[in-house]
């Protein structure tokens, strides 16, 4: 996936979620369907939950993307632009996909036409959002005991690890996208995980509706609001510590100077299954030691 590529895709969950009732299909109903046997994922996200939550070996296929757990039968099926055909060509009985793909609602009626049960995905804006996820896919493929057992689990994680590295005095923090820079503000999924720390967003400043929580700052702001811990989204595309101190400024950035710039795993930050503890963990021990 290109960095471009990411950002964009951020980009359009944030326009889906701003007029979802226009585009999304109800959840597929545990209660009025039969337990699945075949479903297909076409969502990184999802294909993690359905594993987590016990629902693996229903799994017949999951998008390119679809890359963890290990044994998730990865195929070339596309998450960001379904193919009918090809999904279909797998006869499956429930498909799992998310509402800002690529012609989503003209998807989802096609399969529904072919009497194949859709679970929609909403990229949610909440932690709490994304535990409903993992409910309504508990419901929907016979799972539900294990699915609260797994957010019960992860709730208590979280919790241990916020109270132990939780910050007593604000630290400024940047968290980096792309280097065009975009980041995530403290109203994003991503950026309401960093406040559980008591962190200071420096993305907050060039918030706005309609950046929907992913606002596009300038050099000169990051800069000026001199963060003492930067987390790089874009690592695996290159970026760097040496990287961002060749960059106009920012080689007297806090962060930089004092070696406190942080490489992101891929995808963990952008995903929301049960890794989210992964990311708790990777922050809170990454801000320990910082004044």
């Amino acid at each position: 996936m290109s960095r471009s590529f990411k950002v964009r895709r951020i980009q359009a969950a944030v326009a889906v979620l701003m007029i979802a009732s226009a585009l999304v299909a109800p959840h597929a109903n545990a209660a009025t369907n039969p337990r699945p046997t075949k479903i297909i994922s076409l969502s990184p996200s999802a294909t993690e939950i359905l594993f987590a939550i016990g629902a693996g070996p229903q799994v017949i296929a999951v998008d390119d993307n679809s890359d963890f757990p290990s044994n998730a039968p990865m195929t070339k099926l596309s998450s960001y632009a379904p193919n009918v055909e090809a999904i279909a060509a797998y006869q499956p009985d429930l498909v799992v996909i998310q509402s800002s793909a690529t012609g989503a609602s003209n998807v989802i009626a096609s399969l529904k036409k072919l009497n194949i049960n859709v679970f929609v995905e909403e990229t949610p804006a909440t932690i709490n959002d994304a535990y409903k996820e993992f409910v309504s896919l508990g419901s929907a493929t016979g799972h539900p005991s294990r699915a609260k057992a797994l957010i019960a689990s992860m709730k208590s994680q979280i919790s241990e690890i916020v109270a132990k590295y939780r910050k007593k005095t604000p630290l400024r923090i940047y968290h980096e996208l792309d280097n065009t820079p975009y980041s995530a503000d403290s109203t994003s999924f991503i950026g309401q995980m960093y406040a559980d720390f008591n962190v200071t967003n420096i993305a907050d400043a060039a918030s706005s509706a309609a950046a929907g929580g992913y606002p596009q700052l300038t050099s000169e702001l990051v800069v000026k609001a001199n963060p003492q811990a930067i987390f790089l989204d874009d690592a695996i595309y290159g970026e760097s510590e040496t990287t961002l101190a060749k960059r106009p400024g920012w080689s007297g950035i806090s962060a930089i100077k004092t070696h406190h710039v942080i490489s992101l795993p891929a995808d963990i930050p952008d995903r929301w299954g049960p890794r989210i503890v992964d990311f708790y963990r990777l922050v809170g021990k990454a801000i320990a030691s910082i004044n």
